[in-house]
């Protein structure tokens, strides 16, 4: 879930920002509509795909494209972040974007400040009229819930974009660590429960051979850019760090009041970088842990001649291993409660609503033809049916209706549906997270789940359970609400900028403090300085002109 922003993709945003404000026009009337041999209309649509899914042949692609007589052309990226966002990028700085994107939040979803940018430049097509024609249960959506529709509706009032809605409990409180329970319990030690119970846990794990073989080829902590808690988690033991966007950035802002400031220059973001430091200076924390993407992280996860990771901070355990492994090492993993640091504080990142990028756009290259298309096959992902194919796939293969004897995961409601574990589904059956556009809470705890926590099908009661460990330690009074508070338009080019720039700054000086490439009692004050100079003061100055203007009551 977490990334960092390539100096690649941050001149891809700049390039992005200049190019398509020369070429583009607001009207899409010219557009001709592509028709294939059988009379669907040819929609090209850029995607992310993981490995074991070719969208070409995809069950719901199938299902969608009969439905609505739609001929999908593929443009497809990695699920990996970094690139597909540039990739991305690259596009619309190139002029060669597709008719449709169609993406996941946690992998390239756009940001506020690029829609905003994309909608002024007539790139993006506004949808709003062709939602009221044509998608009554997106219209429902809207009306039925202020904060979507706040996320959804741009300071001019239009919609260029869509963002998922997703009600997932796990999902809202993201900075979790997975520590190994069976190294704990053989080597007699205690879930952790302060930053040096974490140390000298850590230290057991690297050096009492904690998997048996004699060997010393424990990692006692790991994770990949991508989907990386590590900072996030520590740190909150020293000061609250936002989560921000969920495709791949933290947040750089939280409230004070109603004064929007930055925590990344105050003296406990510092404490907690030295203590970070200190862990991976004793090798307490693997040096792959910033580099590798998350093929290797489930390499390390899944090796095949010994159970080698102590603990990985990441969203949920199937990122760094194989959900119904043969030996059962998946079911060694337990999820530690926040930390308490040495002032006391024991937060935890809260990130609510969970979908806060912007993954449904058209553009100008689209037909009328194809628009319609495209958003009446939304609309029907926004009903429960659609949510359980577009999700699971196709009802027998991807889920079932539930029986007698099976349990919701709100036990207080009937289920209504039962995902089949993904190790007896085929391949390439569904959308998955494509899909995910009402997941209302009452759809997501209305699916039927074991009580068995560790089997593959009771993952989302694992991931229930263990999310209670969490709640209570967000400080909501710090979140900014960004998924409400809208820039103002004229000055989306420089927030989108100045917003790039920061957090290639924080990014890049976060880990050379924590690798020991810089040293951060000699430079932490070149840091600070060096916030300001990239923008930081102005930067904040935006944001509370934005913060203001939605606590007035307008955008």
């Amino acid at each position: 879930m977490r990334s960092t922003t390539s100096k690649v993709a941050a001149l891809a945003v700049a390039i992005v920002l200049a190019a398509v404000g020369c070429s583009s026009n607001n009207s899409t009337d010219g557009v001709k509509a592509e028709t294939s041999a059988d009379g669907k209309v040819i929609i090209d649509t850029f995607t992310p795909a993981d490995p074991n899914t070719n969208m070409d042949t995809n069950a719901v692609t199938k299902i969608m494209s009969d439905k609505f007589k739609i001929q999908f052309r593929w443009q497809t990226t990695t699920f990996d972040s970094g690139p597909a966002k540039e990739k991305r990028q690259i596009s619309l700085a190139s002029g060669d974007y597709p008719d449709l994107f169609f993406l996941i939040p946690w992998i390239d979803a756009f940001t506020q400040a690029e829609v905003l940018k994309l909608g002024q430049q007539g790139v993006a097509v506004p949808l709003e009229q062709l939602i009221k024609d044509n998608a009554p249960n997106i219209q429902k959506a809207l009306d039925s819930n202020k904060t979507y529709k706040e996320m959804s509706t741009a300071p001019d009032g239009h919609i260029y974009a869509l963002p998922q809605w997703a009600d997932c409990y796990h999902c809202t409180y993201p900075d979790k660590l997975w520590i190994n329970s069976t190294w704990l319990k053989k080597l007699g030690l205690q879930v952790p429960k302060t930053t040096e119970d974490l140390r000298n846990v850590l230290r057991a794990f690297k050096t009492k051979d904690p998997n048996g073989n004699g060997k010393a080829d424990e990692i006692p902590m790991t994770t990949d850019p991508q989907d990386s808690s590590l900072i996030a988690y520590l740190m909150n033991a020293f000061a609250y760090d936002p989560v921000g966007a969920n495709n791949g950035v933290r947040s750089l802002i939280t409230l004070n009041g109603d004064k929007v400031v930055t925590p990344v220059n105050s003296p406990q973001w510092k404490e907690g970088l030295k203590y970070i430091n200190s862990l991976y200076k004793e090798g307490l924390i693997d040096q792959a842990a910033f580099t590798q993407n998350a093929a290797a992280l489930q390499a390390q996860g899944n090796n095949p001649k010994a159970i080698t990771l102590g603990s990985v901070p990441v969203l949920w355990p199937g990122i760094f291993v194989q959900l119904g492994s043969k030996d059962g090492r998946d079911k060694q993993y337990d999820s530690v409660p926040p930390l308490t640091g040495p002032e006391g504080k024991s937060y935890t990142g809260y990130n609510n609503p969970t979908s806060t990028g912007y993954t449904f756009m058209l553009t100008n290259k689209s037909s009328k033809e194809a628009q319609v298309a495209a958003i009446k096959m939304l609309d029907y992902i926004y009903t429960d049916e659609g949510q359980r194919i577009g999700n699971m796939g196709p009802e027998g293969v991807g889920w079932t209706k539930p029986g007698p004897t099976d349990v919701a995961l709100d036990q207080s409601v009937k289920p209504q549906y039962k995902p089949k574990p993904s190790a007896t589904t085929p391949k390439n059956l569904s959308w998955g997270a494509l899909a995910q556009y009402n997941n209302t809470l009452a759809f997501r705890n209305a699916q039927a789940v074991p009580t068995d926590i560790y089997s593959e099908a009771g993952l989302e009661r694992r991931l229930f359970d263990a999310t209670k460990q969490y709640d209570g330690h967000a400080d909501k009074a710090q979140v900014f609400p960004a998924t409400s508070v809208w820039p103002d338009p004229s000055l989306s080019s420089e927030l989108a900028t100045l917003q790039t720039n920061l957090n290639s700054y924080v990014t890049q000086n976060q880990l050379a403090f924590i690798t020991g490439s810089k040293n951060i009692d000699t430079g932490w004050d070149a840091y600070v300085k060096g916030l300001d100079s990239t923008g930081m003061t102005r930067y904040l100055q935006i944001q509370q002109q934005a913060y203001d203007k939605y606590k007035s009551g307008s955008k």
